[in-house]
């Protein structure tokens, strides 16, 4: 046992011996089903860019409002690595390299075609593992997305979360790859 000295806790008074901490100074622990609310999030996300574009809406204005609403770029840069990105611009640091990475139609990212606008009607995460270190949470495992026409794409995906002062979470690392297929040996 710790040895205290001459410490006696009935001689504290709470009120007037301690500091009040700072107001939205610390922030709480995330929680696993912060990342999984945060998940099912981003997997909205995705599918209402779609059917904004679908329905001849401004798509551009609502992946925007995605952006801003689960990415941390105000944070600082992403570090944000789409599935199908390549080249100079396979990583996405910027919130105007991840919107056009989402919508397209940018000349300064002319390979990008619209990942949300490929018509996702579904999406599912599947865990692989978590790692929760208080306001920082860092998740991979396999998003399953399923196209209007019924088609099926899986992808490996890893997210890095923080807590920021609005409560939510903002995504801080988005890395996405196709799962690996080993050449054929015929």
């Amino acid at each position: 046992m710790a040895n205290l000295g001459n410490f006696d806790a009935n001689q504290v008074d709470p009120a007037l011996s301690f500091d009040a901490l700072p107001t939205g100074k610390y922030l709480a622990t995330i929680t696993e089903s912060d990342v999984e609310a945060a998940q099912a999030d981003w997997g909205a996300g995705i599918v209402e860019i779609g059917k904004v574009f679908l329905d001849k809406g401004n798509y551009t204005a609502r992946a925007q409002e995605m952006i801003d609403a689960l990415y941390g770029y105000d944070l600082g840069p992403v570090l944000f690595k789409p599935t199908m990105a390549s080249g100079e611009q396979t990583f996405r640091p910027t919130k105007r390299g991840a919107l056009s990475y989402f919508v397209g139609h940018d000349p300064e990212y002319p390979l990008d075609s619209g990942f949300g606008l490929k018509g996702w009607r579904d999406v599912q995460s599947e865990t692989a593992a978590s790692y929760i270190d208080g306001d920082v949470a860092m998740w991979m495992g396999q998003v399953t997305m399923t196209d209007e026409d019924g088609e099926v794409t899986k992808v490996d995906k890893s997210f890095g979360y923080k807590r920021v002062a609005d409560g939510e979470l903002r995504i801080v690392l988005h890395h996405s790859s196709l799962p690996y297929q080993p050449w054929a040996n015929s």
